[in-house]
C-alpha cells in the first residue's frame, strides 16, 4: 500500500516543534507513527523529494530522517523502490506491559464491575432463559425484554421511546460500525468532535469516509462552526454527554441550536456519569431525528458487551439488512441480565459516582504534586481527565512510559492530522493509591524523556 506525501504530512502534524535538529525531529515523529500503527507495516512511504515538498522542508532533512529510520530498523529500502515500513526484530508486537502485572494501565478508562449487582442480574437472567429455548436465538433487533427496558430507560430520562425504536448491539462500538456501514459510502464526509473517541474514528475511516473535525475547545462546542460543517457533511458524530476524552457536557442552550443539516449520531455511553450537576437531557429531546447510541460499558462494566441504537424504525430496518455481514445477533443471557439492570435503575449508582469524585480529586492532587506544569481542567462527568503538557511530547512519552511501569493513551489517538501531541488522557477509575503511584511513575518517565530517553513500546489498546 502506497501512502501519499499529503497523507503523511497530515499524520505528522506540527513535527517541527521540539528540541534537536529537524531531521531528528522528523525521524522521531515518523518512528512514533509506526509504533502507533498509523503508518502500517509494509506501507510504502513517499519519495524523499515528494515528502520534502509536502512538508515545506529540504530533501536533505527528509533523507537524513529516512536513513535514521533504516539504521534503527523502522524502514526497509531497496534500489529504485519506495522505502517500506517495518519493525525492528527486537521490537515486541504487543506492549511489554501486557504481561507485567506490576504495570499500571491508564490506557483503559472503565470502572470495575459491581460484583454483587452483576451477579444478581445474571442469576435472574438464568431463571428467565428457559422461556427463550423454543426460539432460534438469532434476533437481529434484540430480545423484547431488553428493547422494552432500554425504551423505559429513555422514558425516565424524559424522551418518549417505543421498543420498536430500539436495536440491541454488541456494545456501542458495534453500533457505530453498523451505522457507518449502513449510512456512509466511500468519500462521504463525517463531522466529528475534535478530539473524539478513537474507535469512532476507525469505524468511519474503515468505510472510506473523510473526517471533518470541529474543535471542542476549552469553552466547549462552537454551534456556528458545527452548523457550517454540517452543511457539507453526510453524517455527524457527537459526544455531548461527558465527552470522551474531555469530560465536558454540552449545555442545553447549545443542544437546542444544533439542528444540523445532516443526520446526527449521538454517543450517550457516558450519560449516567454526572459528577457535578444534574444529569443531561437526551440530545434527541431537542433534535428528534438524532440517532442515539448507548451502552452499559461505563455505567456497569466493560465486560458486559451490550449496547443499543435508538432511531426511527426506517433507519433500523436499513441497519438490520447490514447486520448479518458482521453478526447474527447479541447473546441472549447478557441481554436478559442487562434488562434486569436497567429495570432496577442500576446504571445510576450513587456509590460509584461518589467513588469517581473521590478518585478524580486524588488524580488531580497527584498531578499537582508530581507534574505541576500539566494543566488538567475539572471535567463535569465521565471517567477521564484531558491533560495538557507544556510541550508536544505525548506520543514519545507513551513510548517510554511502560519502561517506568505505566501505560498511557497519547493525545493523537483521539484526533486526526497529528493533533493533540500536548495532551494525554488519564482515567480516574483506579483506586486512589494506584492513581497516585501511576502519576509518580509517569513523572519519572517524563524526567527520563527530558534527559534524552527514547522508547520503543507499541501503544496499548484504548477503551
Amino acid at each position: 500500500m502506497k501512502i501519499s506525501a499529503h497523507a503523511v504530512g497530515n499524520m505528522l502534524g506540527a513535527w517541527q516543534e521540539g528540541p534537536g535538529p529537524a531531521h531528528q525531529r522528523l525521524s522521531d515523529r515518523l518512528r512514533l507513527l509506526v509504533l502507533d500503527g498509523r503508518l502500517c507495516l509494509g506501507a510504502a512511504l513517499p519519495s524523499e523529494r515528494d515528502l520534502a515538498t509536502a512538508l515545506g522542508t529540504s530533501r536533505t532533512t527528509v533523507g537524513a530522517a529516512y536513513r535514521t529510520l533504516v539504521e534503527h530498523g523502522y524502514l526497509a529500502t531497496r534500489e529504485r523502490a519506495r522505502a517500506t515500513v517495518r519493525l525492528p526484530h527486537d521490537t515486541p508486537s504487543e506492549p511489554r506491559s501486557g504481561g507485567d502485572p506490576s504495570t499500571i494501565d491508564l490506557s483503559f478508562a472503565a470502572p470495575p464491575a459491581p460484583s454483587e449487582i452483576l451477579h444478581a442480574a445474571f442469576a435472574t437472567a438464568l431463571e428467565q432463559l428457559p422461556r427463550h429455548f423454543g426460539r432460534h436465538g438469532y434476533d437481529r433487533y434484540g430480545t423484547a425484554e431488553l428493547r422494552e427496558a432500554v425504551a423505559g430507560w429513555y422514558q425516565r430520562r424524559g424522551l418518549p421511546t417505543a421498543p420498536d425504536h430500539i436495536m440491541i448491539t454488541n456494545g456501542a462500538q458495534h453500533a457505530l460500525g453498523l451505522l457507518a456501514r449502513t449510512l456512509l459510502s466511500p468519500r462521504d464526509k463525517v463531522l466529528i468532535d475534535h478530539p473524539t473517541y478513537p474507535h469512532a474514528i476507525r469505524a468511519f475511516t474503515d468505510v472510506g469516509a473523510r473526517l471533518l473535525p470541529v474543535a471542542v475547545g476549552p469553552s466547549g462546542w462552537d454551534p456556528v462552526h458545527l452548523l457550517a460543517a454540517g452543511r457539507t457533511a453526510r453524517l455527524a458524530y457527537l459526544i455531548p454527554d461527558f465527552h470522551n476524552p474531555t469530560g465536558m457536557c454540552m449545555p442545553a442552550s447549545v443542544r437546542r441550536r444544533l439542528r444540523l443539516a445532516c443526520p446526527t449520531i449521538i454517543d450517550e455511553t457516558m450519560c449516567d456519569l454526572a459528577l457535578d450537576g444534574a444529569d443531561p437531557e437526551p440530545f434527541a429531546v431537542h433534535v428528534p431525528t438524532a440517532v442515539s447510541v448507548g451502552s452499559v460499558s461505563k455505567s456497569i462494566w466493560g465486560g458486559l458487551r451490550i449496547g443499543w441504537i435508538r432511531a426511527v424504525p426506517s433507519v433500523l430496518e436499513r441497519v438490520v439488512q447490514t447486520r448479518p455481514a458482521t453478526d447474527l445477533g447479541t447473546p441472549v443471557v447478557e441481554q436478559l441480565a442487562t434488562a434486569v439492570l436497567l429495570n432496577e435503575h442500576r446504571t445510576q449508582r450513587p456509590d460509584m459516582l461518589r467513588q469517581l469524585r473521590s478518585r478524580r480529586g486524588a488524580l488531580m492532587q497527584a498531578l499537582a504534586e508530581h507534574l505541576p506544569d500539566v494543566h488538567a481542567p475539572l471535567p463535569a462527568g465521565g471517567v477521564t481527565l484531558w491533560t495538557r503538557f507544556p510541550d508536544p511530547i505525548s506520543s514519545r512519552l507513551a513510548a517510554i512510559a511502560p519502561d517506568h511501569g505505566v501505560t498511557i493513551a497519547a493525545g493523537p489517538r483521539f484526533g486526526v492530522g497529528g493533533a493533540f501531541e500536548r495532551h494525554v488522557r488519564l482515567p480516574y477509575t483506579l483506586p486512589s493509591d494506584r492513581l497516585a503511584e501511576a502519576i509518580r511513575r509517569l513523572a519519572r518517565a517524563h524526567l527520563a524523556f527530558r534527559r534524552g530517553a527514547t522508547g520503543s513500546h507499541i501503544p496499548a489498546p484504548v477503551a
